[in-house]
């Protein structure tokens, strides 16, 4: 079989009041609605520099025309299904239908995450049956199988945006004997914390030129003076 590696990027359609709904608590929804652009654009832009061919996963499923007018130049594909599991299981399902002998699946939370990490998470594929990168909140950030040892199970039974998704997603790994690969830990961005800190590890280096830098030099000040809000809405 060829070597065809895929990224599926999760993402939302950048709709107002529909996006970063904790970080618009703090900062406004116009803010928010441009963080979460830039956000995209970024890590699109890493999924780019990575050489991998990418197809981009839309929330809701009827706002195709909303996202390819955004994103433009990709393959497409709605989300679909009643939660955030059956919608990575439908979407691993296509990717291998259609001929990917490897598939990622990351999220759109993640600006900073590097080319280097995609095409290590990739290579660790060919050891490995599966990859995961764990969030420091409790979930994961990335996701990824071989054709052949695609493991649906694991996206059942989960309670999804709670800190246990991690913890619970290697029990069933464990539990059916699947080996899976680690990759390290990352911050994805949800609160005002978590936007800090993305601004604190990347005061050098090569994100720092990036969209999301650029737009956060902006609100610099209204995030000095915002307080932590960590209130799941």
């Amino acid at each position: 079989m060829p070597d065809n590696p895929v990224i599926l990027l999760f993402v939302k359609a950048p709709l107002r009041g529909q996006v970063k709904s904790r970080l618009a608590a703090v900062l406004g929804q116009d803010a928010a609605l441009e963080l979460y652009r830039n956000f995209v654009l970024d890590i699109l832009a890493s999924i780019e520099k990575s050489g991998v061919p990418c197809i981009i996963c839309y929330h809701p499923p009827d706002s195709g025309e909303i996202v390819m007018n955004w994103l433009g130049g990709h393959q497409f594909l709605p989300q679909e299904g009643k939660d955030i599991g059956e919608r990575m299981e439908r979407a691993f399902r296509r990717a291998f239908s259609e001929g990917a002998s490897r598939a990622l699946l990351v999220g759109s939370d993640i600006p900073d995450l590097p080319p280097k990490l995609l095409k290590d998470a990739l290579a660790l594929l060919l050891e490995n049956g599966a990859v995961i990168g764990p969030a420091t909140d409790g979930g994961y950030y990335l996701i990824g199988f071989r054709s052949e040892t695609f493991f649906p199970d694991i996206f059942r039974g989960i309670a999804w945006s709670t800190d246990t998704v991690f913890s619970r997603t290697m029990q069933i790994f464990e539990r059916a004997h699947q080996k899976v690969s680690l990759l390290p830990p990352w911050r994805d961005v949800d609160t005002i914390d978590d936007l800090k800190d993305l601004m604190s590890r990347n005061r050098n280096g090569g994100f720092i030129g990036s969209r999301t830098m650029s737009y956060l030099s902006l609100l610099k000040n209204k995030m000095n003076s915002a307080e932590v809000s960590d209130a799941k809405v």
